[in-house]
């Protein structure tokens, strides 16, 4: 998937019995986010940082929505652990990372497997994506989608 694309269409649903749907927010600005596990160290990291950054993402009339496939359930244990504040969208069957191409193999210790591929997508209120960030390192990179998305008309 390139910049200028449409981004792929997404209903997924939500913790506390929501749904996430590209439809729904047209006319909004999107922060997509892939992650691989939640609870995780990284993961963790990530969503806190997003997080304490909600507010600023809201007063740029932007969602920001993290996608892992694990369950409505785990993503409610996740939130509740660390007082999430951003939507947690399950995607089990994986449908949504593949069509953003986010499943990838990885290899750790010489062993290959596939996984989530940290990524996250700035989709504008058009429905283009409008940045991609791959293989995403935590430190500073909240900071950095907000910044693209002030940016961004």
């Amino acid at each position: 998937m390139d910049l200028g694309d449409p981004a792929p269409a997404f209903d997924l649903p939500t913790d506390g019995g929501g749904q996430a749907s590209l439809a729904a927010l047209a006319g909004r600005k999107v922060v997509l986010y892939f992650y691989p596990k939640d609870d995780t160290p990284g993961c963790t990291t990530e969503a806190i940082a997003f997080t304490g950054l909600a507010a600023d993402f809201a007063a740029a009339d932007t969602t920001v929505i993290g996608v892992s496939k694990d369950t409505v359930a785990e993503h409610a244990k996740f939130r509740k652990k660390h007082d999430l504040g951003v939507e947690l969208a399950a995607d089990p069957d994986g449908t949504v990372v593949e069509a953003y191409g986010a499943w990838v193999e990885k290899s750790m210790y010489g062993k290959k497997y596939m996984g989530i591929d940290r990524a996250t997508f700035l989709i504008d209120r058009a429905g283009t994506v409008a940045r991609v960030w791959r293989k995403v390192k935590v430190p500073g990179h909240a900071e950095a989608v907000l910044t693209a998305a002030q940016a961004l008309a």
